[in-house]
């Protein structure tokens, strides 16, 4: 294919050749074959993924797990309603990476219970195969607290070395008055 270039004394105009070759310009013969080839590329894998019932379910496998992992990313994230709030790109990235780390925890601490799980339910004598187990996921959050499990313990904590002693002797106090009076 030749490309008609336009040289006036003795330069070349990059702005001519640049459109001549640019992929909005119909008359390029290069942009036409490549466009024909993505066109014969996408109709032959159109037509082998609809024949291929195997290649289909493949295919619905591995998109399912990964919307599985985002929507799983997205409840680790719930604070920000799963927006990302800075507009600066490292920040983008640090929060993706503390994502896939707090994802990659709470997924392996998901697979520790259910394996110790399956073992209590072996040791039961229930028969676990492995067709059941492959329908579990690493991705479960139902039984994961956000906030974690706090108790409070609403008894009085000892002084510090340093302190007086005012405040333990009048819980004291009350305590013994408590106590007189339950009895």
């Amino acid at each position: 294919m030749q490309v008609a270039l336009s040289i006036r004394a003795g330069k070349l105009q990059p702005s001519i050749l640049l459109r001549k070759l640019g992929h909005e310009s119909r008359k390029n013969r290069l942009y036409q074959a490549f466009r024909e080839l993505g066109r014969v590329i996408r109709t032959v894998f159109l037509l082998r993924y609809i024949s291929d019932i195997p290649l289909r379910e493949q295919i619905t496998r591995t998109t399912n797990i990964a919307e599985r992992y985002n929507q799983f990313c997205e409840w680790i994230r719930f604070a920000s309603g799963g927006l990302m709030a800075e507009n600066d790109p490292e920040e983008q990235q640090k929060l993706v990476r503390y994502t896939d780390i707090v994802a990659n925890a709470l997924m392996l601490q998901n697979v520790t219970d259910l394996t110790e799980a399956l073992e209590q339910l072996k040791q039961r004598g229930y028969p676990v195969q492995s067709e059941d187990v492959a329908h579990l996921s690493a991705y479960m959050t139902e039984h994961l607290q956000r906030f974690g499990d706090y108790t409070l313990k609403l008894r009085p904590v000892a002084p510090l070395p340093n302190q007086e002693k005012v405040f333990p002797d009048t819980i004291s106090e009350q305590s013994r008055d408590a106590e007189e009076l339950s009895a």
